[in-house]
């Protein structure tokens, strides 16, 4: 069950990942026909920490978490979960196109409540759930309206609070803004940071857009090109909570230089 969340305003300091491997990812194979995607990929994530996947298109980022989730069948490999397999984990996964993932039949709030009630959660606790989240994200617009009468920004809020409510053991995000303007991006970024510290939520985040990996991340995880393997890893020790104008610091601005020297040789391979 989600515990009662202090409030972040003021806080500063690093994500608190625990140093205990939380994912464990070995010798993952993948294949689509004759393109062989994976070819023994092996990571390790920490218990609490958010990592961003970046690299080349067609490298496989949307396709892990695929596989990580069980939406992707993998051809070989293994993947625990702090020593429990899959069916045994709880996944919180929100969708890079929020118009199709939200039921349009259905208000905000009734999204939100979905997956609990399908879990066969009175309604009581799926009140309380949902209060504790709205509490965390600040929500100030009306969760009775029905998607296609919210913004853009509103609507990939609603799916990631849906993803939240059902207490994740991780969570997994496909380019969650990638459809919204700038504008939007600034507000669900500020709401979900806030949410994955306050939470120690262990995150994996695929991105396209490399101010957006790195300032979300931990450690930010380069991909090659098929069949991809790990290039780089690069830690991200900003201190939290990131406010936009860090992508103007020294230390933002050397991150992204370095990530994108490794991304701009993976092109040229």
């Amino acid at each position: 069950m989600l515990n009662a969340l202090p409030d972040i305003r003021g806080y500063e300091g690093t994500m608190q990942a625990s140093r205990e491997t939380y994912l464990r990812i070995a010798g993952l194979e993948k294949r689509f026909g004759d393109t062989r995607v994976y070819n023994a990929l092996t990571l390790d994530i920490m218990r609490g920490e958010v990592v961003s996947i970046f690299g080349p298109n067609g490298c496989g980022k949307s396709t892990l978490i695929g596989i990580l989730s069980g939406i992707i069948e993998a051809d070989g490999g293994s993947v625990s979960y702090g020593g429990k397999t899959l069916r045994d984990t709880r996944i919180g996964y929100v969708f890079q196109n929020y118009r199709e993932a939200l039921f349009p039949w259905m208000s905000a709030r009734q999204n939100i409540h979905y997956p609990l009630k399908i879990a066969g959660i009175p309604a009581r606790e799926r009140d309380e759930r949902v209060e504790r989240l709205i509490s965390l994200f600040d929500v100030s617009f009306d969760l009775g309206r029905y998607p296609y009468q919210l913004s853009g920004g509103q609507q990939q809020l609603v799916s990631i609070m849906r993803a939240l409510v059902v207490d994740p053991d991780i969570l997994f995000l496909d380019e969650p803004f990638s459809s919204l303007d700038y504008e939007m991006t600034l507000f669900v970024r500020e709401q979900l940071q806030k949410a994955l510290h306050l939470t120690n939520m262990t995150t994996i985040l695929v991105s396209h857009d490399l101010e957006e990996a790195v300032y979300l991340a931990d450690r930010v995880i380069l991909l090659s090109r098929n069949p991809s393997r790990v290039v780089d890893i690069v830690p991200v020790p900003l201190a939290w909570p990131r406010q936009p104008e860090v992508v103007a610091s020294e230390q933002f601005v050397a991150l992204r230089a370095r990530t994108l020297e490794t991304f701009r040789k993976e092109l040229r391979n």
